[in-house]
């Protein structure tokens, strides 16, 4: 792949106007089934609405689903066609130390909250490869509660504010090892919404280095949509109640459990190495809930387990914490 300064005779005005017909394209059709689907649900809404009718809202719902995946799959191969031809060649660290703004926007279906893409960075040869999607969380609508509104706008701007000092660090570090033209590298970051109920919203930002050996991290988000505040561990469960506790040893049930059914599974649990062995979490310990309203504890790659176990979680039961869950 050739590098800055070297001859190119590819037509960029035309690849644009290509990936901009396309997105145009992509937005029209998602703004027409999003149009199909307002008047579905007001239909949904109404006492005489048939069975029919219902099936149809279904139909709907699940091809809406079905867009979204094709939409994220279409943008991926994208960027190893004209999006990424684009950037591999323009998006060079003597050209902007800084993110290039994404060229386009993938809306997540949502009741409240929705994440966009906010700004993409793509850079790729053979010994160099950067692949970062930055999320953005955007609130769909408003609320009657003013109080509740503006907190909600409030914490969005402060996760906001942290995913991108995250990525723009991340580019950094990825743009001085470029100028340093030794060794290899991948950073890749993307993100993922774990949940989206009437109470809360989850997203996870998804980070991977590697050089040599990779190395995976991830950030959890969670918004009580109720308050309009990130929630916090301790905000799940009743005072005065030994929360850590109870989830720490849940978690080492199931990794000595884990341990005796798979061979391959490995847990700091007896090790000879003390200060290793995973003994409690804290109230900093990653976590989120899913759509089951299940507490699940997240750990990075070498954090309760070697390197080669990738990142682990654990989904405590809701029998384990149902007595003191608020």
């Amino acid at each position: 792949m050739k590098r800055a300064g070297d001859s190119m005779n590819y037509n960029f005005s035309e690849i644009k106007k290509q990936d901009k017909k396309w997105r145009e394209s992509q937005k029209e059709k998602n703004n027409q089934l999003e149009e199909e689907l307002q008047r579905l649900k007001k239909e949904y809404q109404k006492p005489q609405m048939s069975e029919e009718q219902i099936e149809k809202l279904r139909m709907k719902i699940k091809e809406a689903d079905e867009m979204e995946k094709r939409k994220y799959n279409q943008f991926k191969k994208m960027g190893f066609s004209a999006a990424v031809l684009l950037a591999a060649f323009l998006i060079l660290p003597n050209t902007s130390n800084k993110i290039a703004h994404a060229m386009g926007q993938i809306p997540i279906i949502g009741q409240l909250v929705k994440v966009v893409t906010f700004r993409d960075y793509k850079y790729e040869t053979d010994r160099y490869m950067a692949d970062i999607h930055v999320p953005e969380i955007k609130l769909e609508e408003s609320i009657e509660n003013s109080e509740i509104q503006e907190k909600l706008e409030r914490t969005k701007e402060e996760i906001n504010t942290e995913i991108q000092k995250i990525t723009d660090k991340l580019v950094e570090e990825f743009e001085s090892h470029l100028e340093e033209e030794e060794g290899y590298q991948d950073i890749v970051v993307n993100s993922e919404r774990l949940a989206t109920t009437e109470d809360y919203f989850t997203l996870k930002l998804i980070c991977y280095q590697g050089a040599g050996s990779g190395y995976q991290w991830n950030y959890y988000y969670t918004i009580d949509l109720n308050s309009g505040e990130r929630l916090q561990l301790k905000d799940i469960f009743k005072e005065d109640t030994d929360y850590i506790t109870i989830i720490s040893e849940n978690i080492k049930e199931q990794m000595q459990k884990q341990m005796l059914e798979d061979e391959t599974v490995y847990y700091w649990l007896n090790n000879e190495v003390e200060e290793w062995n995973f003994k409690s979490i804290t109230d900093e310990t990653s976590f989120y809930l899913n759509e089951r309203d299940n507490v699940v504890i997240g750990f990075n790659e070498g954090d309760v387990a070697p390197m080669y176990m990738g990142v682990v979680e654990f989904e405590i039961p809701k029998e384990v914490l149902q007595e003191i869950r608020k």
